[in-house]
């Protein structure tokens, strides 16, 4: 992982601080911690913030340096959808955490993925899912990589999941527009705040029914087995914590094995998934300026089976 520019005329005279900045568009913090650590070079020789540039000169940026990481490498095959020199994308299953954290240090995604990789570099989801949810986790191999996602337009970024929700929605497809906020009394449950939440938009269109009986998962809970049930394809307009989970909680058809917003499942939430899968990612690559579409197929069965 590199960057390289040619002095072009127009930055002759110019300091390098200046030049990395708007060229390369390294951040302060991170253009400040390559320059300490000698990462940055101008003609093979390392480069001060403060050379003066002309035209000609070859900046280089070498981003191949070891860091520091708690993460411990774990072998277990993963599927990988995308990847480049600068980012990975996997497909998460569903009950699997994406990154270690207090209550589960280990046998996260992130172990699999620093085993595939056979790197000493950090870590750095991207995008995350929750446990229950499936479908593509996308990291950054590095943090420059991962500065350069978070800048991008996120309107220009493209999320679309498939999920099972409990009943026949009443429009084959529909926007919910209702702004959301942390639940009062929890710092994990979400809920709809007209007043204080923020802006959450979430488009639908209804792909399939569904009867119960057709989903073979654990602690299934109906009135009868003719109980209908749907398959919605999702896109997101924004990005808020359990955003699909608590739209479609609030409209009255709460995703099917959702154990914290759906209330038939809230008495088995630790043994039981919400039936969610992130099955498209588009965005363009804020390095190579390209259009990047990374696709994972839903598939109803295996999503059970790993539940």
């Amino acid at each position: 992982m590199e960057l390289s520019y040619t002095v072009k005329a127009e930055d002759n005279g110019k300091l390098l601080k200046d030049v990395a900045k708007r060229r390369l568009l390294l951040s302060n913090r991170l253009f400040n911690k390559l320059k300490l650590e000698h990462h940055i070079f101008i003609n093979n020789n390392i480069a001060f913030a403060n050379d003066i540039l002309h035209k000609g000169d070859v900046i280089f940026v070498d981003f191949n340096y070891d860091e520091e990481d708690d993460i411990v490498p774990q072998k277990k095959n993963i599927k990988v959808l995308y990847e480049d020199d600068w980012y990975i994308a996997v497909e998460k299953e569903s009950g699997i955490v994406v990154h270690p954290c207090s209550y589960h240090k280990d046998n996260t995604l992130a172990n699999f993925v620093k085993y595939y990789l056979k790197s000493n570099k950090k870590i750095r989801p991207v995008n995350r899912l929750d446990k229950g949810t499936s479908g593509i986790v996308l990291f950054a191999k590095c943090e420059y990589a991962q500065e350069r996602f978070k800048e991008l337009d996120q309107e220009s970024v493209t999320k679309e999941y498939i999920a099972i929700v409990e009943g026949k929605l009443e429009n084959k497809e529909g926007t919910i527009d209702a702004p959301i906020a942390r639940k009062e009394g929890s710092i994990i449950e979400r809920c709809v705040d007209l007043k204080n939440g923020q802006k959450a938009i979430t488009h639908y269109i209804v792909k399939k029914k569904y009867k119960y009986k057709d989903l073979n998962i654990k602690n299934k809970i109906y009135d009868s087995e003719d109980d209908a049930v749907s398959q919605v394809l999702v896109q997101l307009e924004t990005g808020r914590t359990h955003q699909i989970r608590v739209h479609f909680s609030y409209i009255n058809h709460p995703l099917v094995g959702d154990g914290l917003y759906n209330e038939k499942y809230k008495k088995y939430k630790d043994d039981t998934n919400q039936i969610l899968h992130a099955c498209k990612l588009e965005f363009i690559h804020p390095i190579l300026n390209k259009k990047i579409i990374i696709k994972s197929d839903f598939n109803l069965e295996k999503f059970i089976k790993n539940s």
